[in-house]
């Protein structure tokens, strides 16, 4: 829905740029300026089967409410609507779904989620965009914690996650004061999914019980407020690494369905809790004064490896 590359040209005058079939019947007509953008998508029918099938998937897996966002009077959806209907009639699950307008799918799905129930909104990609940015700003206040679960057609996977905040700022702060506010919470979410999607697409469970793990160390921070805070002197995102590293290690060493990833874990559990003093005491140490990346876009790595991990004491436990 973004468009695609090959589809995008720059206007070399004003003038008109259309798409045109070859029997001359014009699919769409655009009056445009000289250096104006234009792109085109195509919508093809096997990524729309697709599509419809992960949201019966879903509906399935979770029960909960569902809606594709449509709108009956514009023609884009208009489209859609006439090969989700049939799919759903043919998959005999009419009944579990409901196809709505955006502002009266908006009213439904606020009214699901403050009943404190979860509801199932099924969209193309801008919508979607929009929706993983609004609905945790609503929430939460950022859309940091957020994550995006893409499954790809030929099996795959894509864990995009809410971006921690404005890059260039948090750059500009780490640089000058050596304060890294950025929130790896996403980051965190996805390393714990991928995992899990390696499990059941591998059978691989380790990874099963790494990536359960990983979702118990994410709520660790989340319960404990172990995210980076936004002024120099406050943990930052080198604290939150700590953090996360430690509960992931514990959790590891608690469970009891691998009893061989326990015991790898255990000593590394036990040395971060033991040496949580020194750690963030040698974290903390390391912000207030310039720090030198090296570069801006392309990094030195020894440069960047030095500022991003100043704990002696934490580099020699994890290695």
């Amino acid at each position: 829905e973004y468009g695609s590359h090959p589809t995008t040209f720059q206007a070399p005058s004003d003038g008109t740029i259309r798409i045109v079939l070859a029997n001359g019947d014009v699919l769409h007509s655009h009056d445009v300026e000289k250096g104006d953008i234009w792109r085109s998508c195509t919508v093809k029918k096997a990524p729309i089967e697709n599509w419809i099938q992960l949201a019966m998937d879903r509906q399935r897996l979770t029960g909960s409410e569902a809606i594709f966002w449509l709108d009956a009077n514009r023609a884009h959806d208009a489209e859609l609507i006439k090969y989700v209907k049939p799919a759903l009639e043919t998959a005999g699950v009419a009944d579990k779904f409901q196809i709505m307008a955006p502002r009266e799918a908006t009213r439904q799905s606020l009214e699901t989620i403050t009943a404190g129930k979860d509801s199932i909104a099924i969209t193309g990609n801008v919508l979607r965009d929009y929706l993983t940015d609004l609905f945790p700003i609503l929430e939460l206040g950022t859309s940091a914690k957020m994550l995006s679960i893409v499954k790809l057609m030929n099996g795959g996977g894509l864990f995009e996650t809410g971006a921690g905040g404005s890059a260039p700022k948090h750059v500009q702060q780490l640089v000058e004061e050596n304060h890294l506010r950025w929130d790896s919470m996403g980051e965190f979410c996805a390393l714990g999914e991928s995992l899990n999607f390696l499990a059941d697409s591998e059978g691989n469970t380790k990874a099963g019980v790494l990536g359960a793990a990983a979702e118990a160390a994410t709520q660790g921070i989340l319960d404990n407020n172990r995210s980076p805070s936004r002024k120099v002197g406050q943990p930052d995102n080198r604290d939150s690494h700590y953090w996360f590293a430690r509960y992931w290690a514990e959790a590891l060493a608690a469970q009891s369905e691998d009893a061989e990833l326990a015991a790898e874990f255990a000593p590394f559990a036990k040395e971060l809790a033991e040496n949580e003093g020194q750690i963030l005491s040698e974290l903390a140490a390391a912000q207030g004064a310039a720090a030198d990346l090296g570069g801006y876009y392309h990094t030195d790595p020894a440069k960047t490896a030095s500022v991003m991990r100043p704990s002696t004491t934490l580099n020699a436990i994890i290695g």
